[in-house]
């Protein structure tokens, strides 16, 4: 509580800053050196949208909560990881805010899509409403499972991002689902219905331009969450090395996780400490002004952000990246497979081209965002739930 109270010139000096090392710091993709690139990492990290407990936005349902403190953390961190990858599609990784320079439209709709009201497409009223079709009830706390799960769902209303959103189950990334996912919106409904054009017809009668912008369009821009349980009760050593590894890849959305009791969202690391925002802290709830501006000062964590050693983290987890493009994917597999070679690095996942004929199980197949059979739901991602205790308040 007392950390809630203080302003942002006194968080200066709460949080440590970065340790002097000759160690790399890598921020989502971005490799940076301690030593002569200080400034660049904290404007990164500042850029990243940040999401925490609010209190006195409009009572969920019209009859629920007013503020999520205690137990919106991974919904918070859901909301973080998501809003990444709206910044990749809308503003580029390159983006940076900086304090009272005028942003651009696209930077406010994005920060809109998030604002704590039950109209904003991923707001923690839709999130916790959505989560009722989950097996969960308003106020309850989710897994990382569950909150991809619903923001899987809530991004199919979301039009303007039209994003392919894919979570993938059992430890295991299908390369064909994804293309199928993300190849299915070109001039048809249904992905079978759309044969491959080739560069003759695709020109025929079209200026050349429009066909290389036709054809760029045959890639719906690729969310892909990967729930996983890197362990029983504590992380398996084995996996520390790939999980680094996966904070190095030009794709990386960061990870949602955290220690038992308290979500984060880690967006890098260094040395042997993973670095993350804390969504720990209560704000006041954010309301236009008269001018109809949206403040956005206390949406960007002003003060170096956390660290803490990997060997803490929850094996509990869910690992995002984003592919904005068919190259970007094909890019991220080759990675990927790069990663299976690196000595002493256990694979997190499997990357396979087709289903394997072990995943034959109905159950596990057909689970679709429309699906409304909650107890299936609940049986296949929520199952690390459990392990967590909501923070008292």
């Amino acid at each position: 509580l007392f950390l809630a109270t203080l302003t942002y010139d006194t968080l200066r000096f709460e949080y440590e800053d970065f340790p002097e090392t000759k160690e790399p710091v890598w921020i989502l993709g971005r490799k940076y050196s301690v030593f002569t690139e200080k400034e660049e990492i904290l404007l990164d990290v500042t850029s990243r949208l940040w999401f925490t407990y609010r209190k006195n936005f409009p009572a969920i349902g019209g009859t629920g909560p007013t503020s999520d403190t205690g137990w919106g953390c991974m919904l918070r961190c859901g909301q973080m990881i998501f809003a990444q990858a709206l910044v990749c599609r809308h503003l580029g990784r390159d983006w940076r805010w900086i304090k009272g320079k005028r942003q651009m439209d696209n930077y406010f709709n994005v920060l809109n899509a998030f604002i704590d009201k039950k109209d904003s497409y991923y707001s923690i009223h839709q999130i916790a409403q959505m989560g009722v079709g989950e097996g969960k009830s308003i106020g309850q706390w989710y897994g990382p499972n569950t909150v991809a799960q619903v923001l899987k769902k809530l991004a199919t209303f979301d039009t303007w991002s039209s994003l392919a959103v894919h979570i993938a189950m059992d430890n295991t990334v299908v390369m064909e689902e994804i293309r199928r996912l993300c190849q299915s919106n070109f001039l048809c409904a249904g992905a079978a219905a759309c044969p491959v054009v080739e560069s003759d017809v695709l020109y025929n009668g079209y200026p050349e331009e429009a066909g290389v912008r036709d054809r760029l369009s045959l890639w719906k821009p690729l969310v892909l969450l990967i729930p996983l349980r890197l362990g029983l009760t504590e992380i398996n050593e084995a996996y520390i090395e790939t999980l680094k590894h996966c904070f190095m890849m030009p794709q990386s959305l960061g990870v949602i996780g955290g220690k038992p009791n308290s979500a984060h969202y880690f967006i890098g690391y260094v040395g042997e400490e993973l670095i993350y925002l804390d969504p720990h802290t209560t704000q006041p709830a954010v309301e236009p002004n008269d001018s109809g501006c949206l403040p956005d000062e206390s949406f960007h964590c002003q003060h170096p952000p956390c660290r803490m050693s990997i060997a803490e983290l929850d094996p509990s987890i869910a690992v995002g990246f984003f592919c904005n493009t068919e190259e970007d994917f094909n890019d991220w597999c080759q990675q990927i497979k790069k990663l299976s070679l690196v000595r002493g690095a256990l694979p997190m996942f499997e990357l396979v081209e087709r289903q394997p004929s072990h995943f034959s199980n109905p159950d596990v197949l057909n689970l679709t965002p429309d699906s409304s059979d909650a107890d299936r739901l609940e049986r296949f991602f929520d199952s690390e739930d459990e392990d967590f205790e909501i923070l008292s308040l």
